[in-house]
Protein backbone atom coordinates (compact mmCIF):
# COMPACT_ATOMS: atom_id res chain seq x y z
CA UNK A 1 0.00 0.00 0.00
CA UNK A 2 1.30 3.52 -0.97
CA UNK A 3 0.40 6.14 0.83
CA UNK A 4 1.37 9.98 1.43
CA UNK A 5 -0.23 11.92 4.66
CA UNK A 6 -0.01 15.78 3.98
CA UNK A 7 -0.23 19.23 6.35
CA UNK A 8 -0.16 17.43 9.79
CA UNK A 9 1.17 18.45 12.75
CA UNK A 10 4.05 16.11 14.41
CA UNK A 11 4.95 17.75 18.05
CA UNK A 12 4.55 21.54 16.67
CA UNK A 13 6.24 20.89 12.99
CA UNK A 14 4.03 20.54 9.62
CA UNK A 15 4.98 17.23 8.58
CA UNK A 16 4.08 15.08 5.66
CA UNK A 17 5.07 11.24 5.82
CA UNK A 18 5.35 8.75 2.69
CA UNK A 19 4.18 5.06 4.03
CA UNK A 20 5.04 2.19 1.71
CA UNK A 21 4.74 -2.29 2.40
CA UNK A 22 3.35 -1.42 6.09
CA UNK A 23 6.17 0.43 6.72
CA UNK A 24 7.12 4.41 7.21
CA UNK A 25 9.29 5.86 4.03
CA UNK A 26 10.01 9.08 5.17
CA UNK A 27 8.80 11.72 7.43
CA UNK A 28 9.93 15.38 5.98
CA UNK A 29 8.25 18.79 6.88
CA UNK A 30 5.75 19.65 4.68
CA UNK A 31 5.97 20.83 0.90
CA UNK A 32 9.52 19.81 1.19
CA UNK A 33 9.29 17.26 -1.29
CA UNK A 34 6.41 16.05 -3.72
CA UNK A 35 4.87 12.24 -3.34
CA UNK A 36 5.56 9.68 -6.06
CA UNK A 37 3.35 9.20 -8.88
CA UNK A 38 0.25 6.77 -7.55
CA UNK A 39 0.74 7.24 -4.02
CA UNK A 40 -2.67 7.82 -2.14
CA UNK A 41 -2.94 10.93 -0.84
CA UNK A 42 -4.73 12.27 2.57
CA UNK A 43 -4.66 15.90 3.65
CA UNK A 44 -4.30 15.79 7.39
CA UNK A 45 -4.77 19.48 7.89
CA UNK A 46 -5.52 20.89 11.44
CA UNK A 47 -5.09 17.41 12.82
CA UNK A 48 -2.46 15.83 14.68
CA UNK A 49 -0.09 13.37 13.68
CA UNK A 50 1.01 11.01 16.58
CA UNK A 51 2.10 6.96 17.06
CA UNK A 52 -0.71 4.59 17.52
CA UNK A 53 -0.39 3.96 21.40
CA UNK A 54 0.40 0.59 23.09
CA UNK A 55 -1.59 -0.18 26.08
CA UNK A 56 0.23 -2.29 28.50
CA UNK A 57 -2.53 -2.78 31.24
CA UNK A 58 -6.06 -4.31 29.83
CA UNK A 59 -9.19 -6.55 30.80
CA UNK A 60 -11.13 -7.82 27.56
CA UNK A 61 -13.16 -10.17 29.40
CA UNK A 62 -13.28 -13.10 26.96
CA UNK A 63 -13.38 -15.92 27.61
CA UNK A 64 -16.00 -16.32 30.14
CA UNK A 65 -17.54 -12.72 30.93
CA UNK A 66 -18.65 -11.92 27.46
CA UNK A 67 -21.49 -9.76 28.81
CA UNK A 68 -18.96 -7.07 29.51
CA UNK A 69 -16.41 -6.88 27.20
CA UNK A 70 -15.34 -9.83 24.26
CA UNK A 71 -12.52 -9.49 22.57
CA UNK A 72 -14.09 -8.15 19.51
CA UNK A 73 -15.34 -5.28 21.33
CA UNK A 74 -12.41 -4.54 23.29
CA UNK A 75 -10.60 -4.40 20.30
CA UNK A 76 -12.58 -2.03 18.15
CA UNK A 77 -12.55 0.34 21.11
CA UNK A 78 -9.21 0.42 20.94
CA UNK A 79 -9.10 0.84 17.75
CA UNK A 80 -11.00 4.00 17.62
CA UNK A 81 -9.40 5.04 20.68
CA UNK A 82 -5.92 4.85 19.26
CA UNK A 83 -4.48 2.42 19.97
CA UNK A 84 -2.51 -0.03 17.73
CA UNK A 85 -1.56 -2.92 20.38
CA UNK A 86 -3.02 -3.89 23.71
CA UNK A 87 -1.49 -6.35 26.30
CA UNK A 88 -4.62 -8.38 27.57
CA UNK A 89 -4.75 -9.87 31.33
CA UNK A 90 -5.55 -13.40 32.35
CA UNK A 91 -8.09 -13.09 34.77
CA UNK A 92 -10.95 -14.55 32.66
CA UNK A 93 -12.81 -17.69 33.02
CA UNK A 94 -11.47 -20.17 32.14
CA UNK A 95 -7.88 -18.29 33.83
CA UNK A 96 -5.37 -18.10 30.69
CA UNK A 97 -3.18 -20.20 32.42
CA UNK A 98 -2.65 -22.68 29.39
CA UNK A 99 -1.47 -22.28 25.89
CA UNK A 100 -4.94 -23.56 24.78
CA UNK A 101 -6.86 -20.20 26.68
CA UNK A 102 -3.56 -18.24 24.81
CA UNK A 103 -4.36 -19.71 21.19
CA UNK A 104 -8.10 -19.10 21.54
CA UNK A 105 -7.74 -15.36 22.25
CA UNK A 106 -4.90 -14.87 19.56
CA UNK A 107 -7.77 -16.58 16.92
CA UNK A 108 -10.18 -14.77 18.03
CA UNK A 109 -8.55 -11.31 17.95
CA UNK A 110 -7.20 -12.57 14.12
CA UNK A 111 -11.33 -13.58 13.20
CA UNK A 112 -12.26 -10.07 14.30
CA UNK A 113 -9.48 -7.33 13.48
CA UNK A 114 -7.17 -9.22 11.00
CA UNK A 115 -5.40 -5.81 10.62
CA UNK A 116 -5.31 -5.11 13.82
CA UNK A 117 -5.30 -3.25 16.52
CA UNK A 118 -2.61 -6.51 18.01
CA UNK A 119 -3.21 -8.70 20.62
CA UNK A 120 -0.80 -9.47 22.73
CA UNK A 121 -1.81 -12.10 26.07
CA UNK A 122 -0.13 -11.93 29.42
CA UNK A 123 -0.05 -15.28 30.99
CA UNK A 124 -1.11 -15.95 34.42
CA UNK A 125 1.44 -16.05 37.16
CA UNK A 126 -0.13 -18.91 38.91
CA UNK A 127 -2.65 -21.70 38.40
CA UNK A 128 -6.19 -20.25 38.41
CA UNK A 129 -4.62 -17.13 39.95
CA UNK A 130 -4.30 -18.92 43.27
CA UNK A 131 -1.13 -17.37 44.30
CA UNK A 132 -0.01 -21.05 44.95
CA UNK A 133 1.36 -23.51 41.52
CA UNK A 134 3.28 -21.96 38.71
CA UNK A 135 1.71 -21.98 35.28
CA UNK A 136 3.71 -23.52 32.56
CA UNK A 137 5.31 -20.12 31.49
CA UNK A 138 7.59 -22.12 28.44
CA UNK A 139 4.22 -23.37 26.75
CA UNK A 140 2.32 -20.12 27.51
CA UNK A 141 5.30 -18.13 25.66
CA UNK A 142 5.55 -20.23 22.81
CA UNK A 143 1.81 -19.81 22.64
CA UNK A 144 2.26 -16.09 22.06
CA UNK A 145 2.26 -14.49 26.01
CA UNK A 146 4.67 -11.71 25.97
CA UNK A 147 4.29 -11.02 29.76
CA UNK A 148 3.11 -12.68 33.19
CA UNK A 149 1.32 -11.05 36.23
CA UNK A 150 -1.29 -12.06 38.53
CA UNK A 151 -3.36 -9.14 38.39
CA UNK A 152 -6.07 -8.24 40.25
CA UNK A 153 -5.32 -11.54 42.63
CA UNK A 154 -1.76 -9.99 45.06
CA UNK A 155 1.17 -12.39 44.94
CA UNK A 156 1.14 -13.19 48.82
CA UNK A 157 4.37 -15.51 49.06
CA UNK A 158 7.41 -13.25 48.35
CA UNK A 159 9.31 -17.35 47.83
CA UNK A 160 6.71 -17.55 45.16
CA UNK A 161 7.16 -14.16 43.53
CA UNK A 162 10.84 -14.69 43.45
CA UNK A 163 10.18 -18.17 41.72
CA UNK A 164 8.28 -16.50 38.82
CA UNK A 165 10.51 -13.53 38.41
CA UNK A 166 13.31 -16.22 37.66
CA UNK A 167 11.28 -18.42 35.50
CA UNK A 168 9.74 -15.66 33.71
CA UNK A 169 13.43 -14.30 32.87
CA UNK A 170 14.40 -16.79 31.62
CA UNK A 171 12.27 -16.78 28.90
CA UNK A 172 11.97 -12.86 28.29
CA UNK A 173 8.69 -12.38 30.75
CA UNK A 174 8.89 -9.47 32.97
CA UNK A 175 6.58 -9.72 35.70
CA UNK A 176 3.87 -7.34 36.10
CA UNK A 177 2.53 -6.88 39.35
CA UNK A 178 -0.32 -5.55 41.23
CA UNK A 179 0.71 -4.51 44.71
CA UNK A 180 -1.48 -4.79 47.88
CA UNK A 181 -0.88 -6.27 50.91
CA UNK A 182 -4.24 -8.42 50.79
CA UNK A 183 -4.36 -8.26 54.94
CA UNK A 184 -4.21 -4.81 55.13
CA UNK A 185 -7.72 -3.38 55.61
CA UNK A 186 -9.04 -6.42 54.01
CA UNK A 187 -12.29 -5.43 52.61
CA UNK A 188 -11.45 -1.76 51.70
CA UNK A 189 -13.50 0.13 48.97
CA UNK A 190 -11.79 3.18 48.67
CA UNK A 191 -8.49 4.95 50.10
CA UNK A 192 -8.10 5.05 53.82
CA UNK A 193 -8.17 9.12 54.34
CA UNK A 194 -10.33 12.30 55.08
CA UNK A 195 -13.38 11.06 52.29
CA UNK A 196 -13.42 7.83 53.50
CA UNK A 197 -13.45 8.98 57.58
CA UNK A 198 -16.98 10.96 56.32
CA UNK A 199 -18.65 8.27 54.28
CA UNK A 200 -17.97 5.94 56.93
CA UNK A 201 -16.28 3.61 54.72
CA UNK A 202 -13.57 1.31 55.22
CA UNK A 203 -10.69 2.68 53.25
CA UNK A 204 -6.95 0.68 52.35
CA UNK A 205 -3.83 3.12 53.19
CA UNK A 206 -1.21 3.89 50.86
CA UNK A 207 1.21 1.66 52.22
CA UNK A 208 -1.02 -1.17 50.86
CA UNK A 209 0.09 -0.32 47.61
CA UNK A 210 3.84 0.76 48.67
CA UNK A 211 4.25 -2.60 50.82
CA UNK A 212 4.37 -4.57 48.10
CA UNK A 213 6.02 -2.85 45.67
CA UNK A 214 9.22 -2.68 48.02
CA UNK A 215 8.89 -5.77 47.97
CA UNK A 216 9.47 -6.63 44.33
CA UNK A 217 11.72 -4.02 43.81
CA UNK A 218 14.08 -5.48 46.77
CA UNK A 219 13.67 -9.24 45.01
CA UNK A 220 14.83 -7.29 41.77
CA UNK A 221 17.77 -5.83 43.16
CA UNK A 222 19.07 -9.18 44.57
CA UNK A 223 17.74 -11.54 41.22
CA UNK A 224 18.84 -9.00 39.12
CA UNK A 225 15.95 -9.55 37.20
CA UNK A 226 13.19 -6.49 35.84
CA UNK A 227 9.72 -6.24 37.72
CA UNK A 228 6.90 -3.80 36.60
CA UNK A 229 4.60 -2.30 38.77
CA UNK A 230 1.62 -2.44 38.27
CA UNK A 231 -1.23 0.90 38.56
CA UNK A 232 0.87 3.12 40.91
CA UNK A 233 -1.92 5.36 42.90
CA UNK A 234 0.64 6.46 45.38
CA UNK A 235 3.00 9.36 46.38
CA UNK A 236 4.68 6.65 48.54
CA UNK A 237 4.97 4.07 45.82
CA UNK A 238 6.36 6.68 43.69
CA UNK A 239 9.05 7.35 46.68
CA UNK A 240 9.89 3.48 46.74
CA UNK A 241 10.53 3.42 42.66
CA UNK A 242 12.88 6.92 43.00
CA UNK A 243 14.75 5.30 45.50
CA UNK A 244 15.04 2.26 43.57
CA UNK A 245 15.95 3.55 39.92
CA UNK A 246 18.81 5.70 41.82
CA UNK A 247 20.36 2.42 42.72
CA UNK A 248 20.25 1.06 39.56
CA UNK A 249 17.45 -1.75 39.98
CA UNK A 250 15.21 -2.92 36.80
CA UNK A 251 12.51 -1.51 38.23
CA UNK A 252 10.22 -0.23 35.33
CA UNK A 253 6.23 1.30 36.79
CA UNK A 254 2.77 2.51 35.25
CA UNK A 255 -0.13 4.35 36.06
CA UNK A 256 -3.66 5.67 34.44
CA UNK A 257 -4.70 8.59 33.49
CA UNK A 258 -7.57 8.47 36.05
CA UNK A 259 -4.84 8.57 38.76
CA UNK A 260 -3.49 11.59 37.39
CA UNK A 261 -7.27 13.44 37.06
CA UNK A 262 -8.89 12.39 40.02
CA UNK A 263 -8.68 11.75 43.55
CA UNK A 264 -10.83 10.41 46.26
CA UNK A 265 -13.36 12.92 46.05
CA UNK A 266 -15.06 11.52 43.38
CA UNK A 267 -16.63 8.99 45.60
CA UNK A 268 -18.27 11.28 47.10
CA UNK A 269 -22.16 10.66 47.37
CA UNK A 270 -20.87 6.61 47.58
CA UNK A 271 -20.57 6.98 43.42
CA UNK A 272 -20.03 3.63 42.81
CA UNK A 273 -18.41 4.71 39.25
CA UNK A 274 -15.38 6.30 40.47
CA UNK A 275 -14.49 2.68 42.97
CA UNK A 276 -11.28 1.28 41.03
CA UNK A 277 -8.39 -0.87 42.56
CA UNK A 278 -6.15 0.48 43.23
CA UNK A 279 -8.39 3.00 44.51
CA UNK A 280 -8.60 7.17 43.74
CA UNK A 281 -6.44 8.85 46.48
CA UNK A 282 -5.83 12.18 47.59
CA UNK A 283 -4.65 15.35 46.02
CA UNK A 284 -0.93 15.23 47.34
CA UNK A 285 -0.79 11.66 45.70
CA UNK A 286 -2.40 13.07 42.34
CA UNK A 287 0.24 15.92 42.50
CA UNK A 288 3.17 13.11 43.00
CA UNK A 289 2.19 10.79 40.35
CA UNK A 290 1.80 13.82 37.55
CA UNK A 291 5.63 14.89 38.32
CA UNK A 292 6.84 11.06 38.21
CA UNK A 293 5.14 10.84 34.91
CA UNK A 294 6.74 13.95 33.50
CA UNK A 295 10.11 13.24 34.97
CA UNK A 296 10.16 9.11 34.21
CA UNK A 297 10.04 7.60 37.42
CA UNK A 298 6.47 6.32 36.22
CA UNK A 299 7.74 4.90 32.75
CA UNK A 300 4.52 4.42 30.96
CA UNK A 301 0.42 4.94 30.54
CA UNK A 302 -1.84 2.31 30.57
CA UNK A 303 -5.78 2.14 30.86
CA UNK A 304 -6.64 -1.14 33.04
CA UNK A 305 -9.59 -1.46 31.25
CA UNK A 306 -12.19 -3.01 32.93
CA UNK A 307 -15.37 -3.00 31.91
CA UNK A 308 -18.33 -3.73 33.83
CA UNK A 309 -22.11 -4.28 32.65
CA UNK A 310 -24.32 -1.17 33.63
CA UNK A 311 -26.40 -3.57 36.12
CA UNK A 312 -23.28 -4.36 37.96
CA UNK A 313 -21.97 -0.94 38.81
CA UNK A 314 -25.74 0.13 39.68
CA UNK A 315 -25.58 -1.62 42.93
CA UNK A 316 -24.40 -0.55 46.58
CA UNK A 317 -20.51 0.78 47.13
CA UNK A 318 -20.24 -3.08 48.31
CA UNK A 319 -22.16 -4.55 45.84
CA UNK A 320 -20.27 -3.10 42.76
CA UNK A 321 -17.06 -4.15 41.12
CA UNK A 322 -13.76 -2.11 41.13
CA UNK A 323 -12.60 -0.84 37.47
CA UNK A 324 -13.12 1.34 34.84
CA UNK A 325 -13.70 1.42 31.23
CA UNK A 326 -10.65 2.96 29.75
CA UNK A 327 -9.86 1.86 25.89
CA UNK A 328 -12.16 4.93 24.56
CA UNK A 329 -10.93 7.87 26.97
CA UNK A 330 -7.67 7.42 27.53
CA UNK A 331 -6.10 8.94 24.34
CA UNK A 332 -8.33 12.25 25.16
CA UNK A 333 -7.67 12.30 28.77
CA UNK A 334 -4.11 12.54 28.02
CA UNK A 335 -4.74 15.08 25.67
CA UNK A 336 -7.02 17.23 28.56
CA UNK A 337 -3.42 16.72 30.12
CA UNK A 338 -1.61 18.52 26.80
CA UNK A 339 -3.42 21.37 27.36
CA UNK A 340 -2.85 21.85 30.74
CA UNK A 341 0.36 21.93 30.62
CA UNK A 342 1.21 18.74 32.46
CA UNK A 343 2.19 16.86 30.03
CA UNK A 344 3.66 17.57 26.31
CA UNK A 345 2.87 16.14 23.08
CA UNK A 346 6.23 14.55 22.94
CA UNK A 347 5.67 13.19 26.62
CA UNK A 348 2.43 11.88 25.31
CA UNK A 349 4.17 9.27 22.60
CA UNK A 350 7.18 8.60 25.36
CA UNK A 351 4.28 7.28 27.62
CA UNK A 352 1.94 5.64 25.48
CA UNK A 353 4.14 4.49 22.43
CA UNK A 354 7.89 4.02 22.47
CA UNK A 355 8.50 3.58 26.32
CA UNK A 356 6.05 0.40 26.51
CA UNK A 357 7.41 -1.07 23.33
CA UNK A 358 10.58 -0.74 25.11
CA UNK A 359 9.90 -2.47 28.19
CA UNK A 360 8.04 -5.23 26.64
CA UNK A 361 9.38 -5.53 22.82
CA UNK A 362 7.09 -4.72 21.03
CA UNK A 363 7.51 -3.04 17.55
CA UNK A 364 6.28 0.79 17.92
CA UNK A 365 6.59 3.23 15.25
CA UNK A 366 9.13 6.44 15.89
CA UNK A 367 7.97 7.61 12.28
CA UNK A 368 12.02 6.60 11.49
CA UNK A 369 12.07 5.42 7.81
CA UNK A 370 11.55 1.19 8.18
CA UNK A 371 9.57 1.66 11.48
CA UNK A 372 5.73 0.16 11.26
CA UNK A 373 2.99 2.24 9.63
CA UNK A 374 1.11 2.53 12.74
CA UNK A 375 -0.13 5.47 13.65
CA UNK A 376 -3.59 7.94 14.02
CA UNK A 377 -4.66 11.52 12.99
CA UNK A 378 -5.99 13.31 16.72
CA UNK A 379 -8.38 16.75 16.24
CA UNK A 380 -7.15 18.59 18.88
CA UNK A 381 -10.33 20.77 18.92
CA UNK A 382 -13.14 18.24 18.72
CA UNK A 383 -15.17 17.89 21.87
CA UNK A 384 -17.38 14.92 22.90
CA UNK A 385 -19.14 13.42 25.76
CA UNK A 386 -18.67 9.82 26.78
CA UNK A 387 -21.93 7.89 26.80
CA UNK A 388 -23.03 4.61 26.33
CA UNK A 389 -23.57 5.68 22.65
CA UNK A 390 -20.21 7.52 21.78
CA UNK A 391 -18.35 4.63 23.20
CA UNK A 392 -17.29 1.61 21.52
CA UNK A 393 -16.80 -0.35 24.36
CA UNK A 394 -19.67 -2.92 25.68
CA UNK A 395 -19.34 -1.13 29.22
CA UNK A 396 -19.68 2.51 29.74
CA UNK A 397 -18.38 2.14 33.59
CA UNK A 398 -16.76 5.09 33.92
CA UNK A 399 -16.47 8.37 36.55
CA UNK A 400 -15.90 11.11 33.01
CA UNK A 401 -19.39 9.88 32.01
CA UNK A 402 -21.73 12.84 30.82
CA UNK A 403 -18.72 14.85 31.43
CA UNK A 404 -17.29 17.21 28.29
CA UNK A 405 -13.44 15.78 26.43
CA UNK A 406 -11.51 17.08 24.28
CA UNK A 407 -9.51 16.05 21.61
CA UNK A 408 -10.51 12.50 19.83
CA UNK A 409 -8.92 10.01 17.38
CA UNK A 410 -10.12 10.69 13.50
CA UNK A 411 -8.44 8.26 11.71
CA UNK A 412 -6.28 5.76 12.15
CA UNK A 413 -3.93 3.14 10.15
CA UNK A 414 -1.91 -0.26 11.39
CA UNK A 415 0.62 -1.70 8.92
CA UNK A 416 -0.73 1.35 6.63
CA UNK A 417 -4.25 -0.10 6.35
CA UNK A 418 -6.69 2.96 7.28
CA UNK A 419 -9.01 1.39 10.19
CA UNK A 420 -11.57 3.80 9.69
Amino acid sequence: MTLCIKNARHLEAQVDILVRDERILTMTPTGQQSPPEGYELFDATGLILMPSAIDAHVHLREPGYEYKEDIASGLTAAAHGGFGAVMCMANTKPVNDTAGITRFMLGRAQQSHPYGPRLYPIAAATMGLNGEELTPLAELKEAGCVAVSNDGRPLVSAEITRRIMEYGADLGLTLIDHCEDPHLAKGWRMHEGMTSGLLGVKGQPACGEAIQAMRDIMLSEYLNIPVHIAHVSAALTVDCIAWAKARGVRVTAETCPHYLILDETAMEGYNTLAKVSPPLRTETDRAALRRAVKEGIIDILVTDHAPHAAHEKEGTLDEAPNGFTGLDLAISLTWGLVRDNVLTEADMQRLWSRRPGEIFSLPYNSFNPGDPADFFLLDPDESWIPAPDTLYSKSSNTPFLGQTLHGRVKHHWLAGHQLF
